[in-house]
């Protein structure tokens, strides 16, 4: 079979990659990134061709089909860029200052977790040491 013979692809395969293809040119990525891209993307979600042979009983994914709807649609940050920059600004220290304080809590509660754990860690030292002096006076007496 020859590079790019689409016979062993389904035509469900077929169709969707055309509606993929549809929807790269819609975003005004060439016609031929754009093929490249679908087939691309059909190979990904349902593993090449399922029209013969081994792979048919495989379930397909559809993890590229989740990767769409980023926050923000279609805009995709120009609400951001059309505010003030003071405004920004003000948006950015408060994100910051959230941070900061979070951080904060974050590592007196982490601080916390370490002195207990060094507790315990001393404890299971301290009950170890008592079995083998145990085990040691015991073998000495057997002698």
């Amino acid at each position: 079979m020859p590079r790019g013979d689409k016979s062993s692809y389904t035509d469900k395969q077929k169709r969707k990659a055309e509606h993929i293809e549809e929807g790269y040119e819609d975003r005004g990525v060439t016609k031929k990134d754009a093929e490249r891209r679908a087939w691309a993307t059909v190979n990904k979600e349902s593993g090449g061709g399922n029209k013969s042979g081994s792979g048919r009983g495989v379930r397909d994914t559809n993890v590229s089909a989740r990767k769409g709807g980023r926050i923000g649609g279609e805009r995709g940050g120009q609400a951001a860029a059309r505010r003030p920059a003071a405004a920004r600004s003000a948006s950015a220290k408060k994100a910051a200052a959230t941070r900061k304080r979070h951080s904060a809590t974050r590592s007196t509660a982490a601080k916390k977790a370490a002195a207990t754990r060094k507790r315990h860690a001393a404890a299971r030292t301290r009950s170890a040491t008592k079995r083998s002096t145990k085990k040691t006076v015991k073998r000495a007496k057997k002698r």
